[in-house]
């Protein structure tokens, strides 16, 4: 979620109500991390994203190769599709910049379907309703067009931002959420995932470690169980909670016939937005059988890949004048360090497709977008951002093949004043 509108929005909702610093169990033992199970569920619905679960990574992602070929090849194909992969960042109620820009992608009838979808914060929000195509469009625009601040937060006082995990209380963001995934939706992502080898992944911040987490939702929503739309909401809830704002999720494990528990908070506190980690190469694309390995991935250097980043933010100078309050700089500062933050992830995830032969696009919300919000979740402001990303799509000058400020001309073929 965006941090800057809702810290600014903190002073209007405060009252004064006694709380306690609520306990916990003991963070999972770094030993038993390669072991430690979540709700039963097998280790491919979890990974860290710091290297060390790399190989798991891999072994899903080549599983799930397997199953996009054979499907495939049973639709008459012998390789596999141009593969198109979405990256969803956090920026609150900015969401409304990337829903905007998918049903208007939607209207203009070139949207691809993605072969994998990442979300983080405000992005996992938009995240399966982008995975499960334009049939979703009406509810995703609902969600980021007729919510307001009531919706998603509720002031719990002062005294539980000083002594309690939180400011404001998250159930009403937690209900928006289960109303909005229904069984219906769980079971067609659990079946993308199965049947056709689609990835879904949210991104969380496992705050006891710390790092990112991907959560493989299609393999949560193809499990069978029951509950698999309720511990996917809580994992979306998860990665849209503010550290101080919002109360972290508490995740419980398993490991060795005792529980433990990790605090997961808004994946944002990591990476703004995520793909896979830099750490993942072609070395890890290994199976059982060398040979099926060897031509999964030389199929993979055939096919045609295009990465998608929405960046639900603003980039480039945004100037205030700051007075001289504590709150105010550190609030400001704060700011700022998640701009240039998002920045970088944009350009790490430009490493990453230039690495692996993907075609790049970014797009963000252009400095000719003048609206600011009143609040957080400004239902007026959300609106007149959604229209604005279907414009920003149609009009054809969304995208950008660079990240921004950077300049793909070489030094080295910069001529001098005298040579021109």
């Amino acid at each position: 979620m965006k941090r800057r509108a809702v810290l600014g929005g903190i002073g209007a909702g405060l009252t004064v109500a006694g709380c306690d610093a609520p306990t916990r169990l003991a963070a999972l033992p770094e030993q038993l991390r390669g072991v430690a199970s979540f709700e039963g569920l097998p280790p491919d619905t979890r990974f860290v994203l710091d290297g060390s679960d790399d190989e798991s990574l891999a072994r899903m992602a080549m599983a799930a190769l397997r199953r996009e070929l054979s499907y495939a090849r049973k639709s008459g194909l012998e390789d596999f599709p141009p593969g198109a992969y979405l990256a969803l960042s956090g920026g609150g109620e900015n969401g409304a910049y990337g829903a905007g820009l998918l049903t208007g992608w939607s209207a203009l009838g070139t949207r691809p379907e993605f072969k994998g979808v990442t979300g983080v914060s405000t992005g996992a929000l938009i995240a399966p309703f982008a995975f499960l195509g334009p049939s979703y469009d009406a509810k995703l625009e609902h969600f980021y067009t007729s919510i307001g601040r009531n919706d998603v937060m509720a002031s719990r006082g002062i005294l539980a931002a000083l002594f309690g995990e939180s400011l404001f209380d998250s159930a009403p963001l937690l209900r928006l959420i289960r109303n909005a995934l229904t069984e219906e939706m769980v079971a067609a992502i659990g079946r993308e995932y199965s049947e056709k080898g689609r990835i879904l992944g949210i991104a969380t911040t496992n705050l006891d470690l710390p790092a990112g987490v991907l959560w493989n939702i299609g393999a949560i929503a193809a499990s069978g169980r029951r509950d698999a739309p309720a511990l996917i909401a809580r994992i979306l809830l998860a990665s849209a909670s503010i550290p101080g704002v919002f109360p972290p999720v508490m995740i419980d494990l398993e490991a060795g016939g005792q529980h433990f528990q990790e605090m997961h908070v808004d994946g944002g506190t990591i990476a703004q937005v995520v793909l896979y980690p830099v750490s993942l190469g072609g070395g890890d694309l290994r199976g059982p059988d060398p040979s099926e390995a060897l031509r999964l991935r030389r199929a993979l250097e055939r096919r045609k890949q295009s990465l998608f980043i929405i960046r639900n933010a603003r980039i480039g100078p945004d100037f205030q004048s700051v007075s001289r309050s504590s709150v105010r700089i550190a609030g400001r500062a704060l700011s700022v360090l998640i701009n240039m933050q998002g920045i970088g992830d944009l350009f790490q995830l430009y490493l990453i497709a230039r690495r692996d032969g993907m075609d790049y696009n970014a797009t963000w919300i252009p400095a000719s977008f003048t609206e600011r919000p009143d609040g957080p979740f400004d239902t007026a402001y959300m609106n007149k951002l959604f229209q604005f990303g279907r414009a920003a799509i149609a009009s054809g000058t969304a995208w950008s093949k660079f990240p921004p400020g950077y300049n793909p001309t070489p030094l080295t073929q910069v001529k001098s004043p005298a040579a021109s």
